[in-house]
């Protein structure tokens, strides 16, 4: 299995950055409520996408998952 990943993860106010670094996950208040925000590595095997019109499905060996807000980026 991979080693574990982390994200950059930079918080900055006008006046400079409060942290700028890589992070495994974060935890933001969001307006909803809060979220984590997590990185994590895939192992071989396959992702399934479930559509309103079906499904679509796609072979792996390895990657990278990240979620953010309402968006999943994978790199394979």
């Amino acid at each position: 299995m991979a080693s574990t990943k982390t994200i950059h993860v930079m918080i900055a106010k006008v006046d400079g950055p409060l942290f700028d670094g890589e992070a495994m996950s974060v935890t933001v208040p969001g307006v909803e409520g809060e979220m984590t925000i997590l990185i994590s590595p895939l192992r071989k095997g396959v992702i399934t996408v479930h559509k309103d019109d079906g499904e679509e499905f796609f072979e792996i060996q390895e990657g990278t998952l990240e979620v953010s807000g309402n968006r999943a980026t994978i790199l394979m």
